[in-house]
């Protein structure tokens, strides 16, 4: 059986308030407790969290992991920095996830 897989946006807390963000695939363990990606795998903080949601188990690092949104404000803080988008899900995000308003 396949695990659920979703594109998210994955921000790097371990700096600051604001970090290196990425959009890309994660899946989620059989039982939904972590998410792997690239390699990591991440744990909810279950709101004990200081502006971040969840934590690399390997380095113990803060992450701020949501679902992307359609505007393309996904920090958690407004930022000019663009996230890098995976190769892998950049048309898929692009096309089903920024989808331009409809009049």
């Amino acid at each position: 059986m396949a695990h659920r897989a979703r594109i998210m946006y994955i921000e790097c807390k371990a700096g600051g308030l604001v970090g290196p963000a990425r959009i890309g695939r994660v899946t989620y363990s059989k039982s939904g407790a972590t998410i792997d990606y690239q390699g990591k795998e991440f744990r909810s903080l279950k709101g004990a969290g200081f502006k971040a949601n969840y934590y690399e188990v390997a380095t113990g690092d803060e992450y701020w992991i949501s679902g992307p949104r359609k505007d393309g404000r996904d920090s958690l803080y407004a930022t000019n920095i663009a996230p890098e988008i995976d190769a892998d899900v950049s048309d898929e995000y692009w096309s089903q996830i920024r989808t331009p308003a409809k009049p």
